[in-house]
């Protein structure tokens, strides 16, 4: 393509996220062209940005510009350590997606997802030590700083409204306790408009059902017009407890606009894909992730989880709408418009995880409106966005059936035609790790009896079975991004199986235990967990970094040709650093996603070895890497300060869910001039 063709269709991309925006904000429209006005870069997720500055031919030049501290001076950790994390790994009442986790008892440090906003100058962001925070995203000096009084702001980020004539701009986010902050984005100071002095809470008695439990909020919400529109964490168990319905909130009052049933009541359409009454009270089928909308078109999507509890379904026979469903609604009523299910009757905690990208699709000459939807599981689904119709084709087919007696499977689960798995679906003996030999060794007896295949096994009865991929993903919240110049979705995806099985519960010997990281059952439930469960995979000598036990790669980043449907390029994604040097490339497991830019490059970081690097669009070839404090469980943004410079950012604290360190609290910008901005 020559420069000028090049340009025009830069031009082009900018009018139509513009566009997007005005019709989002009716006021100070967010600058797309320099900036990160919210999470996926714009309300559809793309995860694109138009800078061009660094580009393949510059980016091994870039040095730290300036570094953020997010622990403020004086901070003392909690006694019960880890500092503010809260891990979605946990047991009975432990949050669906709460992000987090890691060790961090000992070091004073928080684990953090955050990826920061830059909005009209300024940079906005949440931080995993009860506070949000402003900074000059020039040179990194805090501007105003608020004060949660009663839990941490969500891990992931923070969202913007532009305001209007009536409410000044705002910074609006979700907490883990499940309120709902209204902030002036100048000041930080509460909207005391916005609900009560500028809280919303989200428990309300709608959502909670007369249950205990809460529904706080990992991910940033989405605005649309004057409303704020949010999902929630819910529980992974028991199996009763507060709704995962999606709502959308007047940004003026704090007020409910609408209300979206994740789960359809009595009466409603869908209802019928609960057995009896199997749906009432039921906890799950939340939005944890995140939301895009197509202001052109007024419409949100939502990619709702698993029900509850996520790994056991005989007490809610059938398919189980909307749970692991893409839905799309009206974005101005909350009205039902279609939706499409990835997999029926979830046993493997398969989730919709990453923002559902707007994207379009060009085929004979015709651009398709579309939507790329993804889950743990690794399928990728390109739906037509206005209709929910599969782009490629998808087919029924045939799945294991359950051996747990009171389980009911679906006997088929639904497959795209294109693309191909962006993850392993099944294992046998020959894919076992060959490393090294003690890796081997180990590998082989922790699989001794353990049954193997897929895809698509369901937790086995009275023994372990490895599932691939296990209940990490595949994919999961990082999700994806579009470049569409190229017509590109770049993914990272995870390959670590999960072991899993279950037997009877006998309810004299206590609560039921889920036994096995990643492993869930109801404590007061029929079954519990085979003793042996948990990652496949084996603790690094010496360290903490595991080793999963079917050959490498163990992580991996995608270029999918979307005009297409074929993989553009693949590539490993992190080295084992406690692995010999020459077999240290194995790729690794891990959280947090990518971004593009017109210049032609991938960053991302996601990876368990702690490095953040640059990856050529076209090619998948690795440009740049730098290793940082902690291992970077984020997405990275990028804008151009008001030097002129491109600043790219990754926050970088460890964590995560591999039992990683977290050993930082960095907010660290990266600029060709590495130079302190004056």
């Amino acid at each position: 393509m020559t420069r000028s063709r090049h340009n025009l269709l830069a031009v082009g991309i900018l009018a139509a996220l513009a566009g997007a925006l005005a019709q989002t904000h009716k006021s100070q429209t967010p600058n797309l062209s320099k900036e990160w006005p919210t999470y996926g870069h714009d309300p559809g997720g793309m995860r694109f940005s138009p800078l061009t500055e660094i580009n393949p031919g510059n980016v091994d030049k870039l040095k730290v510009a300036w570094v953020f501290h997010m622990r403020p001076e004086g901070y003392v950790a909690p006694a019960r350590g880890g500092g503010g994390g809260y891990g979605e790994e946990g047991g009975a009442g432990a949050g669906r997606g709460r992000g987090g986790g890691g060790r961090g008892g000992g070091t004073g440090f928080a684990p953090s997802e955050n990826t920061p906003l830059v909005i009209d100058g300024t940079m906005y962001m949440s931080t995993p030590y009860a506070r949000v925070v402003a900074i000059d995203p020039t040179t990194g000096k805090e501007l105003w700083s608020f004060h949660l009084p009663t839990s941490s702001p969500s891990t992931r980020g923070v969202e913007y409204w532009a305001g209007d004539s009536q409410t000044a701009a705002q910074i609006v986010f979700g907490a883990s306790d499940g309120k709902l902050y209204s902030l002036d984005a100048k000041t930080g100071k509460p909207n005391n408009a916005f609900g009560d002095n500028g809280i919303v809470n989200l428990n309300t008695p709608e959502i909670m059902q007369g249950l205990p439990g809460r529904n706080g909020l990992s991910s940033p919400p989405i605005v649309y017009k004057n409303m704020v529109i949010t999902g929630g964490t819910t529980q992974e168990s028991p199996s009763l407890g507060p709704a995962g319905d999606v709502r959308a909130w007047d940004m003026h009052t704090g007020k409910v606009v609408w209300t979206f049933h994740s789960i359809p009541r009595a009466g409603e359409k869908y209802n019928d894909t609960w057995a009896g009454d199997s749906w009432k009270n039921r906890t799950g089928v939340n939005v944890w992730g995140f939301l895009t909308v197509d202001a052109e078109r007024g419409i949100v999507y939502m990619p709702f989880g698993a029900p509850s509890v996520d790994q056991y379904g005989g007490d809610r026979v059938g398919d189980n709408l909307f749970g692991n469903s893409l839905v799309a609604v009206d974005a101005n009523t909350g009205k039902y418009l279609w939706h499409f299910q990835i997999v029926h009757h979830d046993l493997w905690d398969a989730d919709l995880t990453g923002a559902p990208a707007l994207i379009d699709v060009k085929q004979g000459g015709k651009t398709i409106p579309a939507v790329a939807a993804i889950n743990k599981v690794g399928l990728l689904f390109l739906l037509n966005r206005e209709t929910g119709k599969p782009i490629y084709g998808v087919e029924e087919r045939p799945v294991p059936a359950s051996e747990v007696p009171s389980e009911h499977a679906s006997k088929t689960q639904p497959f795209p035609l294109k693309p191909p798995p962006l993850a392993r679906m099944s294992m046998s003996m020959a894919d076992v790790a060959t490393v090294t030999p003690e890796l081997e060794a180990a590998c082989r007896k922790l699989l001794e009896g353990v049954q193997l295949g897929g895809p698509f096994l369901p937790p086995a009865y009275n023994r372990l079975r490895a599932q691939f991929p296990g209940n990490h993903g595949g994919v999961n919240w990082g999700g994806t991004s579009f470049n569409p110049q190229l017509g590109y979705l770049f993914i990272n995806s995870n390959e670590l199986g999960q072991l899993s099985g279950q037997k009877d519960h006998d309810p004299s010997t206590g609560r039921a235990l889920q036994k096995g990281v990643g492993n869930r059952v109801d404590p007061d439930g029929p079954v519990e967990g085979v003793p042996g469960g948990g990652r496949l995979s084996i603790p690094g000598v010496g360290n903490s970094q595991q080793l999963p036990c079917q050959q490498p790669p163990w992580g991996e980043l995608t270029a999918v040709n979307v005009n297409t449907g074929e993989f553009a390029w693949r590539v490993p994604l992190g080295v084992t650093d406690s692995l010999p040097p020459d077999k240290q490339k194995t790729g690794l497991p891990g959280n947090g996603g990518t971004i593009a830019t017109a210049g032609g490059l991938v960053f991302v970081g996601a990876t368990d070895d702690g490095r953040f690097r640059a990856f050529d669009a076209k090619t998948g070839k690795e440009l740049w890497t730098f290793k940082l404090g902690g291992a970077a469980e984020a997405t990275p943004m990028t804008y151009q300060g008001r030097d002129g410079r491109q600043y790219v950012v990754i926050t970088s604290t460890g964590g995560g869910f591999f039992n990683n360190p977290v050993t930082d609290d960095s907010i660290m910008a990266f600029a060709l001039d590495g130079a302190p901005a004056k």
